[in-house]
């Protein structure tokens, strides 16, 4: 398997790309999507953004359309409504899958670095409620699920996608690796 940083990827205006980009700075990375219940998580991520990139902090934006078809526009939609609707600056990429067969190598590569995510038991319940089953319980459970990335590039931890931008345990988890060489 590539290392993080060697894996390609596809900025959202098309441009090829890596992880190689921000070496050296910590890696929110988050599977998003525009119609959503967690959708508003878009806001505090941006200020996540803009209170923690001076130190060091990259927030990544991977659109995903995997759970229940909440990402169904084009990469042009998807960068107009956040633009348009939560002024996001930080940066987005390419559609992509988190899931199953088609899965990205990136997603591939979190996943299997980080199998369980923090928090993830409340709200794989809740999923249960409404029908939703996740086939194998390493799997991405929704949108909005986060894994943090250090400056070393090794993932040092992964949260549920009901972890909000501003949970204590996730910005206790980006401060530790801010405060890390």
């Amino acid at each position: 398997m590539a290392a993080l940083h060697d894996i390609a990827l596809k900025r959202i205006d098309g441009t090829d790309d890596t992880l190689a980009a921000h070496r050296g700075k910590v890696l929110l990375v988050v599977n998003v999507a525009s119609k959503c219940g967690l959708t508003p998580q878009y806001a505090g991520l941006e200020a996540l953004y803009q209170e923690k990139r001076a130190q060091g902090l990259e927030v990544l934006g991977f659109p995903a359309n995997d759970f229940m078809g909440q990402e169904p526009g084009s990469d042009e939609d998807i960068s107009a409504f956040c633009s348009l609707n939560y002024d996001v600056k930080f940066p987005l990429y390419s559609k992509i899958s988190v899931l199953g067969d088609t899965q990205h190598p990136l997603y591939a590569a979190l996943v299997a670095a980080q199998p369980a995510a923090t928090g993830d038991g409340p709200f794989r319940e809740k999923l249960t409620q409404y029908g939703v089953h996740p086939a194998r319980k390493e799997d991405v459970l929704w949108n909005f699920e986060k894994f943090l990335i250090g400056r070393n590039g090794d993932v040092v931890g992964r949260f549920a996608p009901d972890v909000t931008a501003d949970d204590p345990s996730l910005v206790a988890a980006i401060d530790a690796e801010l405060a890390r060489p």
